[in-house]
């Protein structure tokens, strides 16, 4: 109860004055320093435990994947292996597949899901639902919905799981008709089931759709909308042009709007060129001090497009005052056993002249369209090689297997240039190329994208 609600120290007093403690008091205190994100408190103490069982390893891996510790969560998993600990009930599987997925690392899941079926779990619901999951974190859609119409037993988990998992994979249809399909089985859909359907409509702009389901959530099932259902709306109609209906709602809804919720629709109006609406924002969102260094980025931007050109000043004091440096931008991609992690700009990796002689090659095929703009022709194109999912997809051109689908991660929005260039580049070599980035995942496939440029 104590770790529960954020006083593991309390938690500990109180297990320090057990004089004789059980493995429920052992395991209780563990969890609640991993839940809570003491990790080292949390290994310290199941080191001393006296007899460890499966309980008490999955209390302390659970633990530690709730609390993002997921790379830590997978070390134990392999010790607990090595000790030959009997898997004798499927949660544990559950949360490991939940590290996978957060990790987006396809290899570690697919091994996770060799030992599921090996140990006989894979009937198993909330299993089956973690897999579902974790596949589609993984960018792996398709096995996703398989493993979903392979499942004898469903609940609004399983549906929640894959109507979310197809709604960020572009598959606008697939989501919506999963949902008609849902409801057919009497089941009801609950808050999360809401986010997914309204990100789809989001991420492919049928806006009248979106707001269909969010009245549809109030009126037809008494859900009262979050902040997150009120920030997908927003998102839908920012992103759809809907520029001052966006504003209103954000002054309407019984939330305080937050500095993210601000900040995405002054991109939007920077996306979409609203200078009025952008500048109205942008004062307001200033007034805020905001800490996000993106969002001082996109501040400057929104006044230099607009030439007020003393804001821009003062927007530049700030961040010199409060030192904001821009978040660097990176992407990492798996072939096999081998993980890559590229930075923006990077210069010092050993096939370096291999990368950017491909890249050079693939560019010359690319000279007819008009892809790159705005800056000076040739500093462009310098500046836009070195971007880091561009390094990493040469990469992966030039190591990986021929024909293999590319599946990179970025911590960063892919830019407008990159995506462009790599919807020629899935054209020019025949690949599919599956970038998941900040906002969502874009499969790259003969030239197309399946976010239809709505990211």
């Amino acid at each position: 109860m104590y770790a529960k609600c954020g006083l593991p120290d309390i938690g500990r007093v109180l297990f320090d004055s057990i004089s004789s403690k059980n493995s429920i008091s052992w395991t209780a205190m563990i969890s609640g320093y991993a839940q809570s994100g003491r990790k080292l408190d949390a290994i310290q103490l199941f080191q001393k435990m006296p007899v460890k069982n499966l309980l008490s390893w999955t209390a302390l891996i659970s633990g530690l994947v709730q609390s993002g510790n997921w790379v830590d969560s997978f070390y134990l998993f392999m010790e607990m292996r090595s000790k030959g600990i009997d898997i004798a009930d499927p949660f544990i599987l559950s949360s490991i597949i939940g590290a996978s997925a957060n990790l987006a690392v396809l290899g570690l899941g697919k091994q996770i899901h060799c030992l599921v079926i090996l140990l006989g779990y894979e009937s198993s619901l909330f299993v089956s639902n973690a897999l579902v999951d974790m596949y589609a974190k993984c960018s792996d859609v398709l096995a996703a919905i398989k493993i979903f119409g392979r499942m004898v037993q469903r609940d609004i988990v399983s549906w929640t799981s894959i109507i979310v998992g197809t709604a960020q994979h572009g598959l606008a249809e697939e989501a919506l008709s999963l949902y008609n399909r849902m409801l057919s089985t009497g089941l009801k859909p609950n808050e999360v089931t809401f986010v997914g359907l309204i990100y789809a409509c989001s991420h492919v702009g049928l806006v009248s759709k979106g707001r269909y389901f969010f009245k549809s959530m109030i009126k037809d099932y008494g859900i009262n909308p979050s902040l997150q259902h009120y920030t997908c709306l927003l998102d839908l109609l920012s992103r759809s042009g809907h520029l001052e209906e966006a504003e209103n709602l954000i002054k309407a809804m019984p939330f305080k709007p937050d500095e993210a919720t601000w900040a995405a629709l002054l991109s939007a109006c920077n996306h979409h060129r609203n200078t009025l609406i952008g500048i109205r924002v942008a004062d307001h969102l200033l007034s805020l001090k905001p800490e996000d260094p993106s969002t001082y980025i996109l501040l400057s931007n929104i006044y230099a497009s607009a030439a007020m050109w003393e804001s821009v000043s003062k927007v530049r004091r700030l961040m010199a005052a409060m030192e904001v440096k821009k978040e660097p931008g990176y992407s990492c991609i798996v072939l096999g056993k081998e993980s890559q992690v590229f930075l923006a700009g990077e210069t010092s990796h050993p096939a370096k002249d291999e990368i950017f002689g491909l890249l050079k090659e693939l560019d010359a095929e690319m000279k007819r369209s008009s892809v790159l703009h705005d800056l000076e022709q040739q500093e462009k194109e310098r500046h836009l090689f070195w971007h880091s999912e561009r390094l990493a997809v040469a990469y992966g051109l030039l190591k990986g297997i021929p024909g293999m689908v590319l599946h990179i991660v970025k911590n960063l929005r892919v830019c407008g240039d990159c995506h462009t260039v790599l919807k020629f580049i899935s054209i020019i070599v025949k690949r599919e190329i599956v970038v998941r980035d900040a906002n969502r995942y874009h499969h790259f496939k003969d030239g197309k994208c399946s976010c239809n440029n709505f990211w």
